[in-house]
C-alpha cells in the first residue's frame, strides 16, 4: 500500500510534501518551455492524433464492405476488438505508469500507435484489419496513464480539472478531425491513402516529443512509496462507483463514434464524407464547451465543495442520456444535430471530471493504475454496446439498444450521486462534512 496519508476530508497526500510544494518542485525543475502548460499543449497534440488514428475507421465503413468484404457484424468488431482490448490492456498499462518512465511510455505509444495505423492501410483481409485494430488498441493504452499522471502531478489542485478537461477536449477535436479526414481520404485519395497518411504525421511527432519532453518530471514524488494496487483503489467507494458510472456511459459515446456516421450514411443519403463530419462536428464542438465549462466549474466549486468534481461529473452522467436516446430516435437531421449539441453539452460535464475526480481519492503513487481502471471500465462498456448494435437487426434495433442504454446509464449516474453524497454528506463546506 502506499505510505500515504489520508487527511480528515478524505482525500489523499503525499507523507513528506503538501502538494504546493510537490508541484513547485516540478515546476522549478522544468525549463520555461516545457513548463506544466506548455507540457499540456504538447500532449493535447499527441492525444488528438491518438483519436484521428481510431475514429477513420467508423467513417469509411461503407468502404471496408467494398474493399476488403466487411459484413455488418465485423464492423461492429472494428469497434468491440479496440475497445476490448483497450480494456485488457489498461491494467498493466496503468502498473507501468506506475512503474516506469511516464516519458518513455508516451513516446512508445505514440510511434507504435502510427505504426500499427499504417498496418490498417495495408490490410488484405477484415481478419487483418482487425488484428491491426487491436495492436492500436495496445499502443493507445499506454499513453492515457502515463499522460494524465504526468498532467496530474505537473498541475496543483486548483487547476487540475481545468488541465485535464483541456487535455479531454483533445479527444473531441480527433474525432471530428478522424471523422472527417477519413471519409474525406475514402471519397478523394482513397482509404488505404488517407490511413499511410496520417500514420506519417504520426511518427514524425513522436521523433519531435523525444526532443523537447527530455528533463520533464517523470514520475511520482513520492519515491518512498510503493505503487497502489487493486486493493487501495477499492477501498474508495467513490471511486468504485465513479467506475460504475463510466462504464454505461461509455456505451453511449462509443454508440455515437461507432454507428451514427453509417447511420447518415444510410437513413440520410450523405455521402461518407458530409455523413462523417455531420456526425462528429455537431457533438465535439458542443463536448468541448462541456468539458471546458465542466473542468473550470468542478475547479471553482471545489474551493467550498471538496467532491465538486464528484458532483459535476455524477450530472454528466444523469442528464446526457436522454439526449443520446433522441438522437438515434430523431427522424430528420435537424433533430439529429440539435440533439447532438444537447448531448455533448452535458456530457461534456463527465468527459472533463472523471479523471480529476478520481484523482481526488487516490494517492499520487496510484495515479497510472487508478486511470487504467477507469479507463477500463469505459472500454469494456463502449465495446459491449458497439458490438450489440452490430448484432442488432438494423437501425430499428439499435434504437431499442439505445433506449436501454440511456436507462442503465441515468440510474448509474443517479447511484454515484447518492454514493458521494452518503460520504460526504449534504453540500457543505470541507470543515462541516462527516468524517
Amino acid at each position: 500500500m502506499c505510505n500515504n496519508i489520508r487527511s480528515e476530508d478524505g482525500r489523499y497526500e503525499a507523507a513528506s510534501y503538501s502538494p504546493a510544494q510537490m508541484a513547485g518542485d516540478r515546476v522549478m525543475r522544468t525549463k520555461a518551455f516545457r513548463g506544466p502548460w506548455s507540457i499540456l499543449g504538447l500532449l493535447w497534440i499527441a492525444f488528438a492524433l491518438n483519436y484521428v488514428d481510431r475514429q477513420i475507421a467508423y467513417s469509411i465503413f461503407p468502404a471496408l464492405r467494398r474493399g476488403l468484404g466487411f459484413n455488418q457484424v465485423q464492423l461492429g468488431l472494428i469497434g468491440t476488438v479496440f475497445l476490448w482490448t483497450y480494456a485488457v490492456s489498461m491494467l498493466p498499462a496503468g502498473r507501468a505508469a506506475d512503474h516506469l518512465s511516464r516519458r518513455a511510455l508516451i513516446l512508445a505509444s505514440l510511434g507504435l500507435w502510427s505504426v500499427a495505423t499504417a498496418g490498417c492501410g495495408l490490410a488484405t483481409s477484415p481478419a487483418v484489419f482487425l488484428c491491426w485494430r487491436a495492436v492500436i488498441a495496445i499502443s493507445e493504452a499506454l499513453y492515457v496513464p502515463a499522460a494524465l499522471g504526468m498532467l496530474a502531478a505537473l498541475h496543483p489542485d486548483a487547476t487540475r480539472s481545468t488541465a485535464l478537461s483541456i487535455h479531454a477536449s483533445a479527444q473531441v477535436a480527433g474525432v471530428v478531425a478522424g471523422g472527417w479526414y477519413g471519409g474525406w481520404a475514402a471519397d478523394h485519395i482513397g482509404w488505404r491513402a488517407g490511413f499511410l497518411a496520417i500514420a506519417a504525421a504520426g511518427l514524425a511527432y513522436a521523433v519531435f516529443l523525444a526532443f523537447v519532453l527530455v528533463d520533464v518530471p517523470d514520475g511520482p514524488t513520492a519515491k518512498a512509496s510503493p505503487p497502489a494496487g487493486l486493493r487501495d483503489l477499492l477501498r474508495s467507494p467513490c471511486y468504485v462507483a465513479l467506475c460504475a458510472a463510466f462504464f454505461p456511459f461509455c456505451a453511449t459515446i462509443w454508440m455515437f463514434y461507432t454507428w451514427l456516421p453509417d447511420l447518415l450514411y444510410a437513413r440520410h443519403g450523405l455521402s461518407m464524407e458530409r455523413s462523417g463530419l455531420i456526425a462528429t462536428a455537431s457533438l465535439q464542438i458542443s463536448s468541448v464547451i462541456g468539458i471546458l465549462a465542466g473542468g473550470r466549474l468542478a475547479d471553482r466549486l471545489a474551493h467550498a465543495v471538496r467532491p465538486a468534481r464528484l458532483y459535476v461529473a455524477g450530472a454528466g452522467v444523469v442528464l446526457s442520456p436522454g439526449f443520446y436516446y433522441l438522437v438515434f430516435a430523431a427522424s430528420s437531421m435537424a433533430g439529429v444535430q440539435l440533439c447532438s449539441v444537447a448531448f455533448g453539452l452535458t456530457a461534456g460535464l463527465m468527459m472533463g471530471n472523471v479523471f480529476a475526480a478520481g484523482y481526488d481519492a487516490l494517492p499520487e503513487c496510484a495515479y497510472g493504475i487508478g486511470a487504467g481502471v477507469v479507463n477500463m471500465c469505459g472500454a469494456l462498456g463502449g465495446g459491449l454496446c458497439v458490438l450489440l448494435a452490430g448484432v442488432a437487426k438494423g437501425y430499428n434495433g439499435i434504437q431499442r439498444l439505445s433506449a436501454v442504454t440511456a436507462v442503465l446509464t441515468a440510474g448509474a449516474g443517479l447511484m454515484l450521486l447518492l454514493v458521494v453524497a452518503s460520504q460526504y454528506g449534504h453540500l457543505a463546506r470541507p470543515d462541516r462534512r462527516k468524517r
